[in-house]
């Protein structure tokens, strides 16, 4: 059994931030194999179960900020018993350009604070990640800035902010890789 959670954002205002591309991508694998969300009070998320070439899936979707998320895998781990080494976090990742999707497996959160978070709450880093790349041109202005506050909030902006209208228009061929790495594992 595999464990696949989304990072992203509650709350329609970040529906679509780049930061909440793991959402998406979870949402579309829940559709394509008929699954249902259920929201689960323990660990505060919607999970959903799906089936996959005969083999069971648990979908996540941690209903806290991503930052905060490790607390909701935490606790939806421990109920389940779940051997982390089956767990599949998807995630947008700064360090990649948009289009590029990414697979690793044992890696540090490379600043991510979601998957900061989810390392520390489970004390290991040995899960697999499916990283979406969301650096463009503008990341590079936004580095370039000297002010560390000024800078953090334009990154701030930059993630919490919708893909621009020519990054749209290739998200669903972005998503629909995402899934396929995610299902091969």
């Amino acid at each position: 059994m595999k464990l696949i959670i989304g990072l992203g954002n509650p709350g329609k205002e970040y529906e679509s931030s780049r930061h909440n591309i793991g959402f998406r991508i979870v949402d579309l694998m829940n559709k394509e194999h008929g699954g249902n969300f259920d929201l689960d009070k323990k660990s505060n998320s919607e999970i959903s179960e799906i089936k996959v070439n005969g083999n069971k899936a648990i979908l996540m979707k941690p209903q806290m900020f991503v930052n905060k998320s490790g607390e909701a895998v935490k606790k939806l781990a421990k109920s389940l018993k779940f051997k982390v080494s089956n767990l599949i976090v998807v995630h947008d990742d700064l360090d990649i350009p948009f289009g590029k999707v990414k697979l690793s497996f044992g890696r540090s959160s490379a600043g991510h604070k979601g998957v900061e978070s989810i390392i520390k709450a489970l004390k290991t880093e040995k899960f697999y990640r499916i990283r979406v790349g969301t650096f463009n041109s503008q990341i590079v202005k936004i580095r370039k800035i000297k002010d560390k506050r000024k800078r953090l909030n334009e990154m701030a902006k930059f993630v919490l902010g919708s893909f621009d209208p020519s990054e749209r228009s290739k998200l669903n061929k972005i998503i629909k890789e995402a899934i396929e790495k995610s299902l091969q594992l």
